[in-house]
C-alpha cells in the first residue's frame, strides 16, 4: 500500500500497551470514497525497535450510491510471527460486501477466525462506520449550498444511536427542515428547528 497514515504521538509515560486505529477517509472519485484504516499496537518496554509489534493497513473503496465496497486490500509493516503477512491478500474478499447492515455478520463469515486475521479483522469492523461516517459527510458537503426543498435524500445513520432512532431528533430535525452539512457543529437543538 502507498498511502501511509500519520504516525500516532508516543504512548504515554509508563504506559504498558497502546493499541490504536487511525481512520482517514478521502473522496476516491465522484461515485466511490475510500478509506485507509490503521492499526498499530505498542509496546513500551520492548527492546529497541521491538516497540512496535502491530502496524497494520487496510484500505477499501466504496461506491456511494449502494456502500458496497469495491476494492481492498491490506498490508502489514510490523507483525510479530513471519507467517503473518500471507493472509493480507484474503482481505480482497471484502470486495462485493456492503457495509449496511449485516456488514459485521458477514465480515465474520468471509474472513473471521482461521480464516483471517484478529487484527485486520478489528480494523476491518472499525472500517465499517467509517465509511458510513464518510459517506454521509461527502453527500452532505455535496448538498449545503442547495436550497432544502432541492437538496434531495441524504444517507442517514438511522438505527445507529439515540439521536438516528426512527423517532429520535435526526430524523425529526430533517422533518422540520435542517439539511445535513448546512450549519455549524454541534447542530442545534430540535427545538430551533420547530421554532422557524
Amino acid at each position: 500500500m502507498t498511502d501511509r497514515v500519520p504516525e500516532p504521538p508516543a504512548p504515554p509515560e509508563g504506559a504498558v500497551h497502546r493499541r490504536s486505529i487511525i481512520m482517514d477517509s478521502y473522496a476516491h472519485d465522484e461515485e466511490h470514497v475510500t478509506v485507509i484504516g490503521r492499526l498499530t499496537d505498542q509496546i513500551p518496554w520492548a527492546e529497541p525497535g521491538q516497540q512496535r509489534i502491530h502496524d497494520m493497513t487496510l484500505r477499501v473503496t466504496v461506491r456511494l450510491s449502494d456502500l458496497v465496497i469495491t476494492e481492498a486490500d491490506a498490508g502489514m509493516d510490523s507483525f510479530p510471527h513471519t507467517e503473518c503477512p500471507l493472509i493480507a491478500p484474503a482481505f480482497a474478499r471484502l470486495a462485493g460486501l456492503s457495509v449496511r447492515r449485516g456488514f459485521t455478520r458477514e465480515l465474520r463469515q468471509r474472513l473471521g477466525g482461521v480464516s483471517g486475521c484478529a487484527h485486520l479483522g478489528e480494523l476491518a469492523r472499525a472500517i465499517g462506520p467509517a465509511v458510513v461516517r464518510t459517506a454521509s459527510e461527502r453527500v452532505a458537503y455535496a448538498r449545503r449550498d442547495q436550497p432544502a426543498e432541492s437538496a434531495g435524500a441524504v444517507a442517514l445513520p438511522l438505527g445507529s444511536c439515540h439521536l438516528w432512532a426512527p423517532d429520535g431528533a435526526g430524523p425529526r430535525k430533517i422533518e422540520a427542515g435542517w439539511v445535513p452539512g448546512s450549519v455549524a457543529r454541534p447542530v442545534p437543538a430540535l427545538e430551533t428547528f420547530l421554532d422557524s
